[in-house]
């Protein structure tokens, strides 16, 4: 597919430390031929070390990605917005775009207050899930949602 026929697509959570920037290497990774993948935050915190562990044990290298608030891609016409937090669902801005603006929740894994083993298990389990998210959508609004 040519790059100008991609579709682009934005992940959009609270801090762009870790599931928008998973998600933006996961798209970009099994569905790049599909998809132009983006990711930002309300209130960029920087990329997570253990996001860019995780990825990592999956071969997926997102170490040159950066966090970006929202108004680094304003003027990029999304056909898709997706938010996988509540906080960003509720807090983001109208896009004036003509894209499908969807939401879907997934776990914070930047949040986990335990240090070691578990902190990078629930990265694993939020990577694993977006994965299967990414792996399954489609254009049709019913299998995204």
């Amino acid at each position: 597919m040519d790059i100008l026929a991609k579709k682009k697509i934005l992940f959009l959570c609270t801090g762009n430390s870790a599931r928008s920037q998973m998600a933006e290497g996961l798209i970009r990774h099994f569905r790049g031929e599909e998809f132009e993948s983006f990711s930002a935050g309300i209130d960029p915190k920087g990329v997570h070390p253990k996001a860019l562990e995780v990825m990592k044990e999956i071969g997926i290298d997102i170490s040159g990605q950066h966090s970006k608030h929202l108004d680094e891609i304003k003027n990029i016409e999304f056909n898709y917005v997706i938010t996988l937090c509540d906080h960003a669902e509720k807090n983001c801005p109208l896009f004036f775009t003509k894209g499908k603006r969807i939401h879907k929740t997934f776990s914070d894994p930047a949040t986990v207050k335990k240090k070691g083993d578990d902190i990078t298990a629930s990265f694993r389990i939020v990577r694993d899930q977006l994965k299967e998210y990414i792996l399954d959508f489609t254009d049709d609004e019913d299998d995204i949602a």
